[in-house]
């Protein structure tokens, strides 16, 4: 079976099919030595390179696809490598051979809470472009006072410097004093956006959490620093929101599959502290989190 090649790229995680598309005009890609062409297709035996090196890639019905739920402490760059020696979210990842883990949007330094990563760059793709409209959901610690006024603004839509942003939902979480607890949704991962829009607001951000990106929410039993692995059923509500066909090869296997399952009957206790301690009394978070 072949592919294109511009197809093959993304879902290696080398940019999105678009990015490649362009790679291969600018005659960044080579395809068994010959430079690649628009409308390329490539089997298994090929050999791709791009700007020299080789791609290890396999075909799509054989590739496996895997999903990591990882909970990134405040503190830690959303990049491979930092110049400046700071921990990045890729250090504590597991090890893989023959894949390679790319990260689905991005949390700023100062931000903690739920990012994804996957083996398929075409899934991750499709879970960031802004066409795909999904859903990430935040818990915010908000410094002054959300008025109905504000809130009502912060809905319909403000114009930030890169365009218009709205939240999809405001809800109060509650706390005391000057600082309080929101939930907010947003659908578009732009570059601190929810900071932006309170901030439009004069209002500050204090604390930012990310709970849920699109089907999956993080589990309230997960620990800052750790990571798990979805099966086949998170894995096949993630993909069924962009669209994409299942694959064979998808979800847990093997000693990780063991090690879930283990994990589910003997649970870590659940965090203590933090946002959900201020939900509101309606019993949607009896215990702190």
């Amino acid at each position: 079976m072949s592919e294109k090649l511009q197809k093959v790229l993304a879902r290696c995680g080398l940019g999105s099919r678009r990015h490649m598309e362009q790679a291969i005009v600018d005659g960044r890609v080579s395809v068994n030595g010959k430079l690649a062409t628009l409308g390329d297709r490539v089997e298994a035996a090929d050999e791709i390179r791009v700007d020299g090196r080789r791609v290890q890639f396999t075909v799509e019905e054989e590739a496996r696809r895997r999903v990591l739920v990882y909970y990134k402490p405040e503190g830690e760059i959303c990049s491979r490598q930092d110049p400046e020696g700071r921990p990045t979210v890729f250090d504590r990842l597991p090890m893989t051979k023959g894949e390679r883990w790319v990260m689905v949007g991005r949390l700023d330094i100062n931000s903690s809470g739920l990012l994804l990563f996957t083996t398929d760059g075409e899934l991750a793709n499709r879970l960031m472009h802004p066409s795909n409209e999904i859903e990430r959901e935040y818990a915010v610690r908000v410094m002054g006072e959300v008025t109905p006024g504000i809130r009502e603004i912060l809905l319909a839509g403000v114009q930030l410097e890169d365009g218009p942003a709205k939240f999809e939902k405001v809800v109060e979480l509650g706390g005391e004093g000057f600082n309080r607890w929101w939930q907010v949704v947003v659908k578009e991962g732009r570059n601190r956006e929810v900071r932006r829009l309170f901030e439009s607001q004069s209002l500050k951000v204090s604390r930012l959490l990310r709970t849920r990106y699109g089907s999956v929410t993080l589990p309230r039993t997960l620990k800052t620093g750790r990571w798990i692995e979805l099966d086949k059923p998170e894995i096949d509500a993630l993909i069924e929101l962009v669209q994409l066909r299942p694959r064979r090869g998808t979800g847990l296997y093997g000693l990780a599959k063991r090690r879930t399952e283990k994990m589910q009957e003997n649970p870590l206790p659940a965090r203590r502290g933090g946002f959900l301690r201020q939900q509101k009394r309606d019993g949607a978070g009896k215990k702190d989190d």
